[in-house]
């Protein structure tokens, strides 16, 4: 299998004043994100198209910041491989990065004797995924572990290796890290079609074409619609799926260690408790199919659904003020495996329907997908000595901005977010231009008060920096 390259070497190259990009990433997801850092670091030239005026403004917005082991994936999987070849490369960098990762380990925990029947098959199944360190425990050791669970728990299977990282900062820096060493972004431009001459596309985009040998399509939610507007045609078909979550109050944190799962069903991993590196403590997903693929407004009854699991599980939580609410939506398709495709003849590949694992499988992904371009006969020469960009610090348990001495005006004191921390995410090629942005780079209003004390003060830094100003948005982060 060869890609279309005419009689030339793939390579960067000008045509009519336009720059042809070795690889165009379509989409500014997680998957996206690590896709434009792994073609850049193996030698090509990138370019990442973004239809948000931020990136991360999709599914990768809100999911549950746990780093997976894969061990309940389905065995011999795509899905499985991207996620363990992701879990490994994020140990392998995270440090190098600045980023965070607590290894707090996970519990499927069983609530009656049927569920506790099926731990044997979620320990075998582990095992034959290669996570050979997850064992089944009974009812005693559980409550040695997790001593606020309710005690209808019966048992468990232990997962030491699951863990919980900061969801944001970790497809931010893989974006950087693409900046750093030669990538372009381009934002607030959504692709509506694209001409291929046998050599390379021309896509079009609501501010202008851009051109390149190669298109990787990382779109997510509307990955399907990408693939119909350039292409013509989709091999698959998104079926939005909306997950709403409660965050309870900071003091919640300290009632579970591990991430407290669910025995599954052949539909969801179900709702789960965890822990996040920003001092929470969160339930959920829920997982309702719909057809909207923008809509991620959450329901009163829905919510107190999850408040009344999260208490029947961990008691302690009755009366825990919650902090925030919110809800996702996850690309799911027809199949419960990955999509990704290649289609040589048009030096395409589509990379879709990664539910609810993209950020654990996102490096991983990236890394099976240039594999799959290598096999068509496309190589570049791997950099040397890439940039080394470093993630900003927003973990509860990290050293901070407002930890220094001179750290000036702490603007969000429920986050502890100042003024320079938001400065410097205001900057640059991936500068926040919505509150929702700035959220995700700085917490900013995701604290007790949810903005009520620091809105003000926030529009006056960002005036002149968002597409839209904080005094006439309607925040739907």
């Amino acid at each position: 299998m060869t890609l279309h390259q005419g009689n030339e070497r793939i390579q960067s190259r000008q045509s009519t004043g336009d720059t042809v990009f070795d690889i165009i990433v379509i989409g500014g997801g997680v998957v996206g994100c690590a896709m434009a850092r792994r073609f850049t670091l193996e030698g090509a030239h990138v370019a990442l198209i973004e239809k948000a005026p931020d990136i991360l403004d999709g599914a990768s917005k809100a999911n549950s910041a746990i780093l997976h082991t894969g061990f309940d994936a389905t065995p011999g999987s795509l899905e499985l491989h991207c996620i363990r070849e992701g879990y490994r490369e994020y140990l392998d960098i995270y440090r190098a990065l600045g980023l965070v990762h607590e290894k707090s380990g996970a519990h499927v925990v069983a609530w009656t004797d049927e569920e506790m029947d099926r731990l044997g098959q979620i320990r075998a199944q582990a095992h034959e995924n290669g996570i050979s360190d997850v064992a089944v425990i009974d009812r005693a050791t559980l409550r040695k572990h997790e001593p606020n669970l309710s005690r209808h728990a019966l048992g468990a299977v232990e997962v030491p290796g699951e863990g919980i990282i900061d969801p944001w900062s970790a497809p931010y820096v893989y974006l950087r890290q693409a900046l750093a060493n030669g990538a372009e972004v381009f934002l607030h431009r959504e692709v509506t079609g694209g001409d291929f001459d046998g050599n390379a596309w021309r896509l079009h985009t609501t501010t202008g074409p851009v051109s390149g040998r190669l298109v990787v399509n990382c779109a997510g939610l509307f990955g399907d619609r990408v693939d119909h507007a350039v292409l013509g045609h989709s091999d698959f078909q998104i079926t939005p799926r909306k997950g709403q979550f409660v965050v309870f109050d900071k003091a919640a944190s300290k009632l579970v260690s591990s991430i407290i799962l669910p025995v599954p069903s052949a539909r969801t991993k179900g709702i789960v408790l965890f822990r996040t590196v920003f001092g929470n403590l969160a339930v959920g997903p829920t997982a309702e199919d719909q057809d909207s693929r923008t809509d991620a407004s959450t329901k009163e009854e829905v919510l107190r659904t999850l408040i009344k699991d999260g208490i029947a599980k961990i008691p302690a939580l009755e009366g825990m003020p919650v902090t925030a609410t919110y809800a996702g939506l996850r690309p799911a398709s027809e199949k419960k495996d990955y999509r990704i495709q290649v289609m040589a003849e048009k030096n395409w590949i589509t990379v879709g329907g990664i539910r609810s694992t993209g950020l654990s499988g996102a490096l991983g992904i990236a890394r099976y997908v240039y594999g799959l371009y290598e096999k068509t006969g496309m190589t570049h020469t791997p950099l040397p000595d890439p940039a080394l960009p470093k993630a900003a610090v927003l973990a509860e348990g990290a050293p901070r901005d407002w930890h220094a001495e001179n750290h000036g005006e702490i603007v969000c004191h429920c986050e502890l977010a100042t003024r320079r921390e938001i400065e410097a995410a205001l900057s640059g090629p991936l500068a926040a231009r919505s509150l929702a942005g700035l959220k995700r780079q700085t917490r900013v209003t995701m604290g007790r008060c949810q903005g009520f004390f620091c809105s003000a003060r926030l529009a006056e830094l960002t005036e002149g920096h968002f597409a839209v100003p904080m005094s006439e948005a309607i925040d739907d982060a």
